[in-house]
């Protein structure tokens, strides 16, 4: 099973209040399942299932949740199926009781419950629906707001207005948890019953119990469920010693409480020596600081007298590099006039240089082909010389000049 929520009535898991007041509503409607098929719609965990099958011919549980449903297949031999409430999966006419209850106001679609109701319904059948009264149990949950399970709630007139659409004949039963005074033997006996003044405003009920019909009026059944635990002097015992347990651990609460608080006052004690030696400490760094904000203002004053001597300074340092600037303009003009003047002279000496360099060109290609022509005259007269030895060493020439025939050669 999944957690309990308090919208799921779980056997054992629930007060006896909560109980009495589910199964009352099945025991109510057993007065009808005697050789009966029924059908339970949103039968839960199945106990309700369980209490109608006991005289019914056939009975059949039907609830969409799986959890509820593993558990009653676990608890219980009756049939039960998994859907909705509001798309029943069974033939028309199939069923003379249908039940269904604390299950309509859990619906967005609630109309078709009503409608399906009827639909399986046979024509003499009871169809069987309860819901709690919207301004009583808005009233009872007081701080703790609306049911997040409950998606509509009804009034009285609403109730009857919506069951009437599709019902001709609707008796809205109203459900109240009353006292009563019981006796009883030991031994089950018959049970008489008196009720005086049950017939209250059904504004003021807790919840609606419709009987409803096709082709008939169900007859008016008042009814009076008193579950074994509704023994309310007994249960005002309980409650009182549970009051009283509560009591008790209330007092030690307020025990422990008063010990906090004597602990507390302790802590604030020693909280407010230590926050006055703050306040103490917190005063003489307000007077240090005073005195650094006093000398603060002081090192402004002298940062300014400084920063003023310094602004002048600049001044004085800013004309002085004005009038250097204005001489180092002179010099740069003068710089690159001289720079002009010396490129022409160069310019002209290069000139005349180059003039210079031509003549000397000239002149070494005269000198070389002078030097040419010595050269090959020089040969020449080596030419003649070796001519001329060669003639002075002839015998012929020897012998012409001893007989004076032939030419005269100087040596």
């Amino acid at each position: 099973m999944s957690e309990f929520t308090g919208e799921r009535v779980i056997p054992g898991a629930v007060n006896d209040d909560l109980w009495a007041e589910h199964i009352a509503r099945y025991a109510f409607a057993a007065k009808y399942s005697t050789g009966a098929r029924v059908l339970d719609a949103g039968c839960g965990t199945g106990y309700g299932l369980a209490e109608l099958a006991r005289a019914a011919r056939f009975a059949v549980g039907l609830d969409v949740s799986n959890d509820a449903l593993d558990y009653a297949r676990t608890h219980y031999s009756a049939r039960f199926v998994q859907g909705s409430a509001t798309a029943l999966p069974f033939a028309s006419a199939s069923f003379e009781l249908v039940t269904a209850f604390e299950v309509i106001e859990h619906l967005e679609d609630w109309p078709n419950l009503i409608a399906e109701a009827r639909r399986v319904l046979q024509p003499h059948g009871i169809f069987l629906v309860s819901t709690p009264n919207r301004l009583y149990y808005t009233e009872s949950r007081g701080a703790e707001g609306k049911n997040p399970f409950h998606v509509h709630e009804f009034t009285y007139a609403e109730f009857r207005d919506a069951l009437g659409e599709h019902f001709p004949h609707v008796n809205i039963l109203q459900q109240n948890r009353t006292e009563s005074f019981a006796f009883t033997s030991a031994e089950p006996a018959h049970i008489e019953m008196r009720a005086d003044n049950t017939r209250t405003d059904p504004d003021q009920a807790h919840f609606f119990l419709a009987v409803c019909g096709i082709e008939r009026q169900p007859e008016p059944r008042d009814f009076l469920y008193l579950p074994k635990a509704s023994n309310l002097l007994r249960e005002r015992e309980q409650h009182i010693h549970k009051l009283e347990d509560e009591l008790q651990l209330t007092k030690e609460f307020l025990a422990k409480a008063l010990d906090d608080h004597q602990t507390l006052m302790r802590l604030h004690a020693e909280q407010k020596e230590h926050l006055e030696e703050r306040n103490r400490w917190a005063l003489e760094l307000e007077a240090n600081w005073r005195a650094a904000q006093a000398r603060i203002v002081q090192l402004q004053e002298e940062f300014r007298a400084e920063q003023a001597a310094a602004q002048e300074t600049a001044a004085g340092y800013a004309a002085k590099v004005t009038q250097l600037e204005e001489e180092n303009r002179e010099k740069t003009q003068w710089a690159l006039d001289t720079e002009a003047r010396l490129a022409a002279e160069l310019s002209a000496k290069c000139e005349e240089l180059l003039q210079t360099v031509s003549l000397l060109q000239q002149a070494e290609a005269t000198v070389t082909e002078r030097t040419v022509w010595a050269q090959g005259l020089q040969k020449r007269v080596e030419i003649l010389e070796a001519q001329l030895q060669m003639i002075r060493a002839s015998r012929w020439v020897r012998m012409g000049r001893i007989v004076g025939v032939g030419p005269k050669v100087q040596s």
